[in-house]
């Protein structure tokens, strides 16, 4: 395993019900898709890193392997994944196609505060943002992965308070779920 090794995990199997349309797919204002966006993002901090896509194909992005998600909810995509093979990596970067404000800035600014906080890599580094924890966009160690994978808990708030975890105060703007279509609106007006 390469200590230093860092994975990108992308959800991208939501129903998108109250969007009316696949969230990973839609367009995003600085180019591609919501999910390649996300890949682009990874790939600018961490370039050559493994990368997962759960749930659905990037239509940008067609070289990327699809795992496949159950549609049970995160807790139940994330389960699954972990019981399957994956690339030697120390972490990974679990994070939801909505989650679109993601620059490579932020990005590499959070993995730097994870870094100082869990340097031995043993708890999912999870923010908590305006009141409310946010395990994704966080970072599940790779030994967390037997834990996740044998765990029976429905929600993905409690399968991250069920496993070591250390929860980080966040303010940025990247931690902002895009989930309606207003919300969608407002994020494409301030690009």
């Amino acid at each position: 395993m390469n200590p230093q090794g860092t994975g990108l995990l992308l959800l991208s199997g939501g129903q998108s019900r109250r969007m009316g349309a696949a969230k990973h797919a839609l367009a995003h204002p600085a180019g591609g898709s919501w999910g390649g966006r996300l890949v682009e993002v990874f790939e600018a901090v961490f370039p050559g890193a493994p990368i997962q896509i759960l749930g659905d194909p990037l239509p940008d992005r067609p070289d990327l392997a699809v795992l496949e998600d159950p549609r049970e909810g995160p807790a139940k995509a994330l389960r699954t994944w972990a019981a399957l093979e994956a690339p030697a990596v120390r972490r990974w970067w679990v994070v939801a196609c909505d989650q679109v404000r993601w620059t490579p800035s932020s990005l590499q600014a959070w993995d730097h505060r994870a870094e100082a906080a869990d340097p031995r890599t043993r708890h999912w580094v999870v923010a908590q943002h305006g009141g409310r924890l946010q395990p994704l966009g966080g970072w599940l160690p790779a030994a967390l992965r037997p834990a996740v994978a044998g765990s029976t808990t429905r929600s993905l708030t409690a399968l991250t308070e069920s496993l070591p975890h250390l929860v980080l105060s966040c303010d940025g703007p990247e931690w902002m779920d895009v989930d309606t279509p207003e919300e969608r609106r407002a994020f494409e007006d301030e690009s």
